[in-house]
This record gives C-alpha cells, sequence and structure tokens, in this order.
C-alpha cells in the first residue's frame, strides 16, 4: 500500500538517481523546475524526464509541485489562461502515466526557516523556525507596515536584540535565506519583490484565499477526474499565519473545509507530518485516520516543538510526533485500494554530508534521508508483519 520514494530536483540536484535507487527508493517525486510559474508543461519535456530515470531504474508517478501562480492565489490576471495551462500539465503528465500531483496554495512564500545549519546535540545539522528571529526579519529588514500588531511587545524586544547583534554581511545572508528558498529554484528575489507580492494581498484574508481556492478546483478537479490524477494539496509550512498573510490549509478543521470544496476523490491531500506536527493542537494519528481516503501522498518527517513557537526538524523517529502512530492510524482507516507514495520528509545533515557544500536547496542532504528513507521503510514492515502476529 506505501511506496517508498525520494525527493530529486533534476539534473542539477548532487544527489543523482542512482544514489536515490541505492537508498531504496524505487520512484521519486520530481518537477520541472526550469519551467516558469504558470507556464505549461510541454509534453517533450515530461517524457525526457521520465525516460531518464527510467534509464536509472526509477518510477516517476508523483509531480512535486506543479506551481498554482500569484494571479490564481489572488484572484486577479487572466484566471482563464492560468487555469487552461494548469489543465494543459495535467493532461501531459496524465499521458505518461503520472498520476498524482502536487500543489500548496501558500501566500508568497513556499516555506519558511530562519536558520537552515541549526546545530544539534550529535554534531548534526537541522533546520529550525523562531518566532525571535523571523519577528527581526519582519520588523527590522522587511519593515512591513503593520508587522507590530503581529508580534507580542516580548517577541518584539527579544527580535531587536538580536537584529542588533548581528553585523551587516550576516543580517543579509539571513536576509537572503528568508526569501530564497524556493524548492528547486532560485529567483535572487530582493525585499521590494517581497513587497510587490504582499501588496496584491490587500483584503484577501482566510475567506477569500479560500473562495480562490474553491475557483480554482472548480476548474482544475473536473479536468483531474477526466484523465486520472490525483490532486494532492500540501500543508502551509508553517501552519500558521506569516507576514500577515492568510492561511487555510494549517489545521484539521481547515483540511475539513477545503476537502468540502471539492468531494471528488480526484482531490486530497499531502499529508505532511512535519508542516502540520509544528503546531501543538494538530493530533496527527488522529487526523490520518481521519483523512486516510483523501491522502493521495505522504510527506513523513518529525518536528521538536520548542517553547514561543519555536520548532526544529527533528530526526524522523524522534521529536513531538510519533511516526508509528501515524501510520497505524493511516492503515488502520485506509479504505481505498490506490497505492499511497511517501518519502521521507527533509533530512538532518549528518556525516560525510557536513563536509560538502549545501547541495540544491536545504534539508535534502543525500545520507540524512536514506537513514530516515531506512528507519521508515523499517517501521512499516515492522507494522505489517505485527499486523499478522
Amino acid at each position: 500500500m506505501l511506496a517508498p520514494s525520494m525527493r530529486w530536483f533534476g539534473p542539477s540536484d548532487p544527489v543523482s538517481p542512482a544514489f536515490i535507487r541505492q537508498a531504496g527508493a524505487t520512484s521519486v517525486f520530481t518537477a520541472l523546475h526550469e519551467i516558469p510559474y504558470g507556464a505549461p508543461w510541454p509534453l517533450a519535456d515530461i517524457q525526457e524526464r521520465k525516460q531518464s530515470l527510467a534509464t536509472a531504474g526509477l518510477s516517476w508517478k508523483v509531480v512535486e509541485s506543479v506551481p498554482v501562480h500569484e494571479d490564481i492565489k489572488t484572484g486577479k490576471g487572466d484566471l482563464t489562461t492560468r487555469f487552461d495551462h494548469y489543465a494543459t500539465t495535467l493532461r501531459h503528465l496524465a499521458s505518461e502515466g503520472i498520476e498524482t500531483v502536487i500543489y500548496n496554495f501558500m501566500p508568497v512564500l513556499d516555506w519558511v526557516r530562519t536558520d537552515m545549519h541549526f546545530l544539534m546535540p550529535d554534531g548534526s545539522r537541522s533546520m529550525r523556525y523562531d518566532p525571535v528571529q523571523f519577528a527581526a526579519f519582519d520588523l527590522f529588514a522587511l519593515r512591513r507596515h503593520g508587522a507590530e500588531d503581529d508580534h507580542s511587545p516580548e517577541i518584539q524586544e527579544q527580535a531587536a536584540a538580536w537584529w542588533q547583534r548581528l553585523d551587516s554581511p550576516t543580517q543579509q545572508s539571513f536576509i537572503r535565506s528568508i526569501i530564497d528558498v524556493f524548492p528547486g529554484v532560485k529567483w535572487n528575489l530582493r525585499l521590494d519583490d517581497i513587497h510587490a507580492m504582499l501588496s496584491r494581498y490587500q483584503g484577501i484574508g482566510e475567506p477569500e484565499l479560500r473562495q480562490h481556492l474553491g475557483r480554482f478546483l472548480d476548474a482544475i478537479v473536473p479536468v483531474a477526474e477526466s484523465c486520472g490524477i490525483r490532486l494532492a494539496i500540501h500543508p502551509d509550512d508553517p501552519p500558521f499565519p506569516i507576514l500577515g498573510l492568510p492561511r487555510i490549509v494549517s489545521t484539521g478543521s481547515q483540511l475539513e473545509d477545503l476537502l468540502a470544496l471539492a468531494p471528488s476523490p480526484s482531490h486530497g491531500l499531502c499529508f505532511c507530518t512535519g508542516s502540520l506536527g509544528a503546531r501543538s493542537d494538530n493530533a496527527l494519528p488522529e487526523l490520518a485516520g481521519r483523512f486516510a481516503d483523501r491522502i493521495h501522498a505522504l510527506h513523513l518527517r518529525s518536528t521538536s516543538l520548542e517553547s514561543q513557537g519555536a520548532f526544529h526538524e527533528a530526526p524522523h523517529l524522534e521529536g513531538s510526533t510519533s511516526l508509528a502512530e501515524v501510520l497505524i492510524s493511516f492503515l488502520r482507516h485506509r479504505r481505498r485500494p490506490e497505492e499511497v507514495p511517501f518519502r521521507p520528509d527533509h533530512g538532518l545533515v549528518i556525516m560525510d554530508d557536513l563536509a560538502k557544500p549545501e547541495g540544491i536547496t536545504p534539508g535534502y542532504s543525500a545520507l540524512g534521508r536514506m537513514k530516515g528513507l531506512a528507519e521508515i521503510r523499517g517501521l512499516i514492515l515492522g507494522l505489517e508483519l505485527g499486523a499478522h502476529l
């Protein structure tokens, strides 16, 4: 029922398909990151990517991701053309037997961490989100209008002290780490670009953003149904508002609401335990069971919750989330027969990888993900064997 995979960012990824196969994966989650957001994916490019992976002994059945253009999220611009391009991409993917398409509906920033090289007690490195450091970015780097209203006086005081301790080069490096971490893509954005993107969301709160998601689903789900594609929306990361922007894929009730927008089995979830696990009020085993039949892909990792809303990414079988409990609940409640692909989401930088240059994007080192995949495969095997004891 569960198919082991790893993420691959394409030919420029330092972790080759051969290494991924050696790690124990049978397929990859990948995308044509070189295609501009909103443009249709040419069939020939999809065929070329699929063939290159087949040559390495890997299949490609999950796209991560087909990005949703900001015009669709803001409800502005030529939406008919945007929807047509997305539909064309889905049809091209389906014609090559690619069955699952992951996407997200996060405004402006794809995901956010404030420390890409967080030192763990054993000397490995992880990624961390610190609300104090993010407040420093919001208040003193971006200088967003209204930012003071979104951070407590205590957080603001700590943020000012932390920001003042950084010299100018360190401040600039920190800013870059916040605004230029789109998976597989380097846009070289500037703070002015972020301001311009934020300005398009004036007057858009949760109801409006959910309405725009509904309009997207109305246009795209029938296409997915007709060609056999399973759409899987990824949760917000982190799963709470940032930069004054609304979040609509962060909690159990929000997942209920978005699935109700399109009851079709072609519309479902990419259940990311790391993203959803960054909220203490998300009971992940319960959510995995409740939505088991609408889960089309699994991102498996664990998050360690700290004080004041901070968190860091933990080893896969540690942290504040029990992957064993999540998988037990999912497997007990899953009734649909389709195979569900999973991958170890992110991975700590460990061993020899600590001495290597940073790869295509933080979180995707080879050895840390291989360790996570091995642990998760062992966990699944144990659960499957236990069911027959």
